[in-house]
């Protein structure tokens, strides 16, 4: 009888060892070593393939047709839409309404979709297809974790669109370690991506998260894949934003908002609307300013509240802002604009529950705390922009006149802006433009001291 061979893997890189260790000595990350099983091919044979040679000039320059979602917000995260014979992962915390984005987009897409479940049975998949009042005759459903079957299934019905919801519950026979682990996990998704390749049909992921947020299994999971979407938002409120995390066919930046309704999520055309539809005008610390997501400006509130410290270290808390960044731009501000904040907390808050790491809202969030500081509500009808460096100076900002055309569509008489942005700016506006070279400029105009 042979004994059973252990070996150990790293969930974050997968890298392998024979012993356990506390620290992978590959991507540094503590306690992510997990046991599983040393793993051989029973009998399986690799056949031969005839090596294929092309030159470039020779390939067709048409993009292959992109199977549209029915969707647009999923379709402009993906680049216009699912691209043949690609694999795109959807991650995202539990409950957060990934399947029920796939399913409503199963539905609406006019060629064949099989969805294969692993967590509920096909008359669950259609109760929750009758609730969100969905209806398809191209939508296909299987209930099955066997990878051998859910391929031959693929290929008899060689269905356009393959939704795997989830990856965790697949498994390969061929393999003895339990479903879930990071060898089924990487082996199956491997297996997937060569079959989206051979059958030219386009393969959804669904895969979940850590508690740190990340895609459970290695992250070379992610390097498989031809598109990582991260489906993102609060439990506590309504909207969902999914942002691409890698994509081989399209932009990273571009990101979909949705709104989770009793029937579904419904797309959210415009998103500034949503972001400063419930602004208290007369407040101190609150400044509006403009965000790039993709090719689209965003208008959003910035919200920062400045108290006294009646203990030794003072709280800093930023959400959906980098807190690293808040640091430096409080230590800008003691410095160059003579606001005392080394004794009081200061709390930073992206209304809406977006995230943003541009630094074309420094500006606005330097100005929402001297507000605070200061308790004096910012001049009504304003929008800030711009980048501050260490100096205490405004620096200039890309895609400036849509950032200008979008606080104009929505009603602001005055922007904020870098004076090195002025000479981009060609199209002539109703919005007045003020142009600022140092914070001290900005929070004069804001709040007027």
């Amino acid at each position: 009888m042979s004994k059973t061979k252990i070996k150990y893997i790293c969930s974050n890189c997968g890298y392998e060892t024979l012993k356990w260790l506390g620290k992978c000595p590959s991507c540094n990350e503590w306690n992510t070593f997990s046991e599983e099983l040393v793993e051989e091919r029973k009998g399986r044979r690799i056949k031969k393939k005839e090596t294929v040679i092309s030159k470039l000039s020779d390939i067709s320059q048409e993009e292959d047709q992109r199977i549209k979602t029915g969707i647009d917000e999923f379709d402009r995260v993906l680049g216009g839409g699912l691209m043949p014979g690609s694999v795109t992962l959807l991650g995202g915390d539990p409950g957060i309404g990934k399947s029920t984005l796939v399913i409503q987009a199963a539905a609406k897409i006019q060629n064949t979709v099989l969805y294969v479940t692993g967590e509920e049975s096909v008359k669950q998949i259609n109760i929750r297809a009758k609730r969100l009042g969905l209806e398809s005759e191209n939508l296909l459903l299987l209930a099955e974790t066997d990878l051998t079957i859910i391929k031959d299934a693929i290929k008899k019905n060689d269905p356009f669109v393959v939704i795997i919801d989830s990856i965790q519950t697949v498994y390969d026979p061929d393999l003895d370690n339990s479903p879930g682990t990071i060898t089924q996990i990487r082996e199956s998704t491997a297996e997937l991506l060569q079959l989206a390749k051979g059958t030219n049909c386009a393969i959804i992921i669904i895969g979940h998260v850590t508690k740190d947020g990340f895609i459970a299994g290695p992250k070379v999971l992610e390097h498989i894949v031809d598109t990582v979407l991260q489906f993102e938002g609060e439990k506590n409120y309504s909207y969902r934003i999914l942002r691409a995390q890698k994509n081989r066919f399209g932009s990273t930046n571009e990101i979909g908002v949705f709104d989770m309704r009793d029937d579904g999520l419904h797309e959210v055309k415009n998103p500034s609307e949503i972001f400063i539809g419930e602004r208290e005008k007369e407040i101190s610390g609150s400044i509006i300013t403009s965000s790039i997501e993709g090719t689209r400006p965003v208008l959003l509130e910035v919200q920062a509240l400045v108290t006294p410290s009646h203990f030794g270290n003072p709280q800093r808390v930023a959400t959906g802002f980098d807190y690293r960044r808040l640091s430096i731009l409080l230590a800008v501000l003691e410095k160059r604009a003579a606001l005392r904040l080394s004794s009081s907390n200061v709390f930073l808050n992206m209304a809406g529950g977006i995230k943003i790491e541009e630094p074309a809202i420094d500006l606005a969030v330097c100005c929402a705390i001297a507000s605070s500081l200061k308790n004096i509500s910012a001049s009504p009808g304003f929008v800030v922009v711009g980048e501050v460096g260490l100096g205490g100076e405004v620096r200039s900002v890309s895609h400036i006149e849509k950032r200008i055309q979008e606080a104009e569509k929505l009603g602001f008489e005055q922007i904020i802006l870098p004076k090195s942005n002025l000479k981009s700016v060609s199209i002539k506006n109703k919005i007045k433009i003020h142009s600022v070279e140092n914070i001290l400029e900005a929070i004069q105009l804001t709040i007027g001291e």
